[in-house]
């Protein structure tokens, strides 16, 4: 992906894409093998036609994800995350597609100040949050 490697050119990042139409195939870019490897393996367990995953390293996801729903051909995101994830497949005769993601642990309780402070130190990093 252009974007990534322009943007993020320190970045490692594989993308797998999942082909509905003509030869249905898994196509797959990136720049760091292992990760283009986990990108395939996962859209070929989805295996949901016209759907996507990237995979990162050295990269956060809030910092490509505006660019990334920006693209035309992106209808929906359903999750950028860090924390483990399952994705809801729903399967007919004519294939399978995405229904949503689970992403991460249900809340253990209330964040207090500490918490507070921990968070926005995190979004300043990302450079999601000024001030």
């Amino acid at each position: 992906m252009r974007l990534l490697r322009d943007r993020f050119p320190n970045a490692k990042f594989g993308l797998a894409f999942c082909e509905s139409s003509g030869d249905c195939l898994v196509r797959i870019d990136g720049n760091d093998e292992e990760l283009k490897a986990i990108a395939r393996e996962n859209a070929l367990a989805i295996g949901a036609g016209h759907s996507f995953i990237v995979i990162l390293r050295d990269c956060f996801p809030i910092n490509v994800l505006n660019a990334i729903k920006n693209i035309q051909e992106v209808c929906t995101i359903y999750c950028a995350t860090a924390n483990p994830a399952e994705v809801v497949i729903a399967e007919s005769s004519q294939g399978r597609g995405i229904m949503g993601v689970i992403d991460g642990l249900k809340p253990k309780g209330v964040e207090g100040p500490d918490g507070i402070a921990w968070r926005t130190g995190l979004l300043r990093k990302f450079g999601y949050k000024r001030g």
